[in-house]
């Protein structure tokens, strides 16, 4: 358990902060954007969950945990010396994969096809869902250009590859099972 008796430290106060293996980076480094963008995607499921009831907040509530457990994730570089390690590092995993894979099917189960691209935006928890599906974007891009430099657990990026179609689906679920969706209409206002 993480025990925080004092919340500043100073530490950072010249540009610089810790990852999870101790190592010193800039505070712009690419794995700290990476989990960062984590981070405030978790912060805008915190807002959306201010208009969620029921099974969706208890799944939001899964996911804003999965988030931490991403971020303790993408903060601990070395993964391929997980199994030297004194304490294993905390890493996403297939298995929370396959969770999302299976909720999103089964809100696409109770859905009419699309037949338009939709506007984010119909009920409030619909447009902040969509919100959480861009930063989630985001935070996918970031993770893959740090994959792209440094060795990544694969669950990591395909959990956020999921996460954006999870919010998505369940964006047209909270727009009553996309019946309110705001469809859009190309060249509208040419």
């Amino acid at each position: 358990m993480v025990v925080l008796n004092k919340i500043y430290t100073r530490t950072g106060d010249k540009g610089e902060t810790a990852l999870g293996n101790g190592t010193r980076v800039p505070k712009h480094a690419p794995r700290v954007e990476a989990y960062g963008t984590v981070d405030e995607t978790n912060a805008t499921v915190g807002m959306a969950r201010l208009h969620a009831t029921g099974e969706i907040d208890a799944q939001l509530a899964r996911i804003q945990n999965d988030l931490f457990d991403l971020g303790a994730d993408l903060c601990r570089p070395d993964i391929e010396k997980d199994a030297e390690a004194e304490y294993p590092p905390l890493r996403m995993t297939g298995a929370q994969v396959k969770r999302l894979e299976g909720e999103i099917d089964a809100m696409v189960a109770q859905l009419e096809p699309l037949r338009s691209f939709i506007l984010p935006g119909g009920s409030a928890l619909a447009a902040h869902l969509h919100l959480c599906r861009t930063v989630s974007r985001r935070a996918e891009r970031l993770a893959v250009e740090l994959a792209g430099v440094e060795p990544l657990n694969e669950h990591a990026v395909s959990y956020l590859n999921r996460l954006s179609d999870w919010f998505f689906v369940a964006a047209r679920m909270a727009n009553e099972a996309g019946k309110k969706d705001v469809l859009w209409v190309p060249g509208a206002n040419r």
